[in-house]
């Protein structure tokens, strides 16, 4: 009859060479080189050998691996393999783990972990927003794991067609959230919202039930008596409405423009990659009309901002082209619309090279081979091209059909 409750204390501190030592009934004391010590259950199982870990002897008392080793003992007396059942309680805390995960705490995390890395601070607001009006109210405390094709449906389809734009904006939201979950191992098997190969199935193309709808733009030949009157304006809104005309840039560009952005030897605005839509650096060449702006904005220069709000160390605020426009009841027409007009002008009035407008525009170049073969970003001809315009939009030129 094998031995039982050999090893003693003073045993275990006295075995100092690497082995392993029984205690009896498959306990043993495992010594490693080093004199690192562990206890294992060792027992057979279709004829095998397996030794199941108990834990080290700095952790784990004599008493306290007996104690382990006897439920393993019962376990066996049960046909059970104490391995495989402490494994399967692991799975089983993980996936206890996993279910508590919500929607709406993976989506805080999400947020939590990319917000910083968005240009725009109001993109983080926004998909907030979004996800309380539109998203929680359907899954927002259901498992992350348990999000399906019907529920991305049940939030999709009722604003599918009414609201198509924020719709699809939500898809991708949910989307992005739902792939960083399956990475962070909260949920498995493929993603309900993606589009491509699956909800192109399901719901109806964008183009099918909205129209696109382009920024009202003012017409052409308006364009010069509508810089009069916004010369005729002594505000900071009108300085800054008129240079982003001229330069045919976007609000955003405009408003958010810095002094040390401004290179006016070189009568150069060059525009950073943080603030650009296609996320690298944009030169803006500046014709004696944006450089009769800046002259003046300098003379009340206020802050690192070129054209300052009411607010200190503030620009204006992303309405404030809006707010001037209805002041001059002139709701028909946007200021991002003013870029269409600078592209028509271009198109119809001048023989610029299309290329050369659509880089004054900072537009995406499409063809990827066009694109790896354009390095240059045409300065010298956006140069006349500004300068073309500007005379233009002055009214010191006439028809520009001979540019």
């Amino acid at each position: 009859m094998a031995r039982i409750r050999v090893l003693t204390a003073l045993k275990i501190r006295q075995n100092l060479k690497p082995g392993m030592y029984a205690d009896g009934l498959g306990l043993y004391m495992k010594i490693r080189p080093g004199n690192s010590k562990s206890w294992i259950y060792r027992y057979r199982i279709g004829g095998k050998l397996r030794d199941m870990g108990l834990g080290p002897l700095h952790t784990v008392s004599l008493a306290e691996a007996r104690e382990k080793a006897e439920v393993c003992r019962a376990m066996r007396l049960k046909g059970l393999d104490p391995l495989e059942e402490r494994l399967k309680e692991k799975q089983a805390k993980i996936t206890e783990a996993t279910d508590a995960i919500t929607f709406e705490k993976c989506a805080e995390t999400y947020l939590a972990t990319h917000k910083d890395g968005w240009k725009n601070s109001k993109h983080a607001d926004q998909w907030t927003t979004t996800l309380q009006t539109y998203v929680y109210p359907i899954f927002k405390d259901l498992p992350v794991a348990a999000i399906d094709d019907d529920l991305v449906l049940k939030v999709l389809q009722p604003i599918w067609k009414e609201k198509t734009e924020t719709a699809s904006r939500i898809r991708g939201r949910i989307e992005r959230i739902l792939d960083w979950a399956r990475v962070m191992k909260y949920r498995t098997g493929d993603n309900p919202a993606r589009w491509r190969g699956h909800l192109d199935h399901l719901l109806p193309k964008r183009s099918k039930v909205a129209a696109i709808i382009h920024h009202a733009a003012l017409p052409i030949d308006e364009t010069p008596a509508f810089i009069q009157i916004l010369r005729r304006e002594a505000t900071v809104t009108a300085r800054a409405f008129e240079f982003c005309i001229l330069t045919a840039t976007r609000t955003s560009e405009t408003l958010g423009m810095r002094w040390d952005e401004v290179d006016e030897s070189a009568q150069l605005w060059t525009v950073p990659a943080a603030r650009m839509k296609a996320n690298r650096n944009h030169r803006v060449p500046l014709a004696p009309e944006s450089q009769v702006i800046l002259a003046e904005m300098r003379e009340i220069r206020t802050s690192e901002f070129v054209f300052p709000g009411g607010r200190a160390h503030k620009p204006l605020s992303s309405m404030a082209f809006l707010m001037m426009l209805r002041r001059l009841n002139r709701t028909d027409i946007t200021a991002h619309g003013f870029r269409s007009t600078f592209r028509d002008w271009a198109a119809e009035r001048t023989a610029f090279p299309n290329e050369v407008v659509e880089m004054a525009l900072a537009h995406t170049i499409g063809n990827k081979v066009e694109a790896a073969y354009r390095r240059g970003d045409l300065f010298n001809k956006r140069r006349q091209l500004a300068e073309a315009w500007a005379s233009f939009c002055s009214g010191t030129t006439g028809k520009a059909s001979d540019l």
